[in-house]
């Protein structure tokens, strides 16, 4: 059998999935592992993983994926791999790992992310490292961890992303592709290195980090009794970050083509191979490989606030009508839904939730318009600043669950962002994403715009209540403004 099938697993925060695609992209129906669960959680902020719980499970999650494949597992050509930025391991001499498996969203890291902010040039860090000194990145954390955990950081040989974690259990050998260096806070554009400024300043050694390396092959040294048979024939590549993987899965692989996700979080990017691109302080920027840079920005904030709120409230069972039926901003009130506290564009972890004018008259159905109507004006600031970077954004796509499910909040989006909305029907974009990438870098496929995701319904902006969302917008950014003062003078 002619290989030139991708096995793609996607290893994301709350849930792991393992499938199978053709050599056009397109994913292979009825051949799926899928594992859900949730990160274990502290008061004080933590949000991390077992290590090697996820590793069984995805070693288990792939070994079913090729069982249900039976003779053609041997129609695997490679095996590609994403997973989530900002989180990391500590491993020991051994390789064995010695940490829990921290988390982008585990926040105990607050006061060093500040005391970092004193340290070193936030504008020049964000210029070299397109990153931000906040809780998300690993310098705040590893600091974090170096000073409440002394004698476990002192035993890590190892810093390692869960990606290169699988590669070293199962292949013997490891190595950070550029992708997932470029969403750490550790690795400088300019040279494609590690950033020595920053190691320096957080105590990490070069050493304690895997050589970065290009999107290629991976060397299988030490092959593991996990890994099933049929797999060791095919080339396996390094791990990618999963929202680099989520742009090309949905098909916005060019710089007029910014891709909205709103899943538990929410998130704009868009790509563009202008190695002098430059985002304003505000935006990221990351890589999905060497010479495709990818800039945006991101809410902890999404489809989390629908669900807290539709869990905590008492709605009619009518809701979804009622809602639709209200005009844009008619509730009058403002909202700062920083349920999981505040990320671009102001990067400043400490702004709190924040809720201003509520009356008797107020339902709760007016409690879930606001809050995601308040999603989206976060969103506008955001889109505002990608235009400025790659000012031939035209086209906007839409992914994520939160979108896919309600059409009310794909065409507040629209309205807000006073730009058409196209959603994307792929249904797992990461994942899919990845398995471009090994196709591509096979030969299989010339490039990945030879391989156009499905798209559905474009929804078109309303010009009205595009002109009151501007409004809302206004007294939003206002309200921050004086929740950010107050916070100050408290701490004076």
């Amino acid at each position: 059998m002619e290989r030139s099938w991708v096995l793609s697993v996607d290893i994301g925060t709350s849930s792991l999935r393992v499938l199978v695609f053709d050599e056009c992209g397109q994913m292979m129906p009825n051949l799926k592992a899928q594992v859900s669960y949730e990160p274990q959680t502290t008061q004080d902020g933590g949000a991390f993983l077992d290590a090697d719980w996820l590793l069984g499970q995805t070693v288990q999650a792939m070994n079913a994926v090729v069982e249900q494949l039976g003779l053609n597992a041997n129609r695997i050509a490679a095996v590609a791999l994403c997973t989530v930025w900002h989180s990391i391991l500590g491993v020991d001499k051994n390789g064995n790992a010695i940490t829990p498996f921290l988390l982008w969203a585990d926040s105990r890291c607050v006061r060093e992310a500040d005391e970092l902010k004193q340290v070193l040039d936030e504008n020049a860090y964000h210029a070299r490292t397109g990153c931000f000194l906040h809780t998300n990145f690993l310098p705040a954390k590893l600091l974090w961890f170096r000073r409440n955990f002394p004698d476990i950081a002192g035993q890590v040989c190892r810093w390692l992303s869960f990606g290169e974690y699988l590669h070293l259990k199962l292949l013997g050998t490891t190595a950070c592709s550029i992708s997932m260096a470029s969403g750490t806070g550790l690795f400088n554009h300019e040279t494609n290195d590690w950033d020595d400024e920053t190691l320096n300043t957080i105590g990490v050694a070069r050493e304690q980090l895997s050589p970065i390396v290009d999107f290629e092959p991976l060397q299988i040294t030490r092959p593991s009794s996990l890994v099933p048979r049929s797999l060791l024939f095919a080339i396996w590549f390094p791990a990618l970050g999963d929202g680099a993987c989520s742009n090309i899965g949905s098909g916005a692989v060019t710089p007029d083509t910014a891709a909205l996700m709103v899943g538990t979080t929410s998130v704009m990017r868009v790509m563009t191979t202008d190695a002098n691109v430059k985002p304003p302080f505000g935006l990221w920027h990351y890589r999905a490989d060497k010479n495709r840079h990818l800039i945006g920005g991101a809410q902890s904030n999404g489809g989390i606030v629908f669900q807290w709120l539709t869990e905590m409230l008492r709605l009619p069972d009518d809701w979804e009508t009622q809602l639709a039926a209200m005009k844009p901003d008619e509730h009058g009130l403002t909202v700062l839904p920083f349920l999981l506290g505040e990320r671009s564009p102001e990067w400043d972890a400490n702004v709190p939730s924040a809720l201003v004018g509520l009356r008797l008259h107020h339902t709760p159905l007016h409690l879930l318009r606001s809050f995601m109507e308040a999603v989206a004006l976060r969103m506008a600031l955001i889109h505002d600043l990608v235009k400025q970077a790659v000012p031939s954004v035209s086209r906007i796509v839409a992914t994520g669950g939160a979108l896919v499910r309600s059409q009310l909040w794909r065409q507040i989006f629209a309205d807000v962002l006073g730009q058409p909305i196209t959603l994307c029907l792929e249904p797992e974009a990461s994942a899919r994403g990845a398995a471009l990438m090994a196709l591509e870098a096979m030969g299989i496929l010339r490039n990945l715009s030879d391989a156009p995701a499905q798209t559905g319904e474009t929804i078109e902006p309303n010009p009205k209540h595009h002109e009151l969302y501007l409004a809302a917008l206004h007294r939003q950014r206002r309200l921050y403004e004086l929740v950010k003062r107050w916070l100050t003078e408290q701490k004076g």
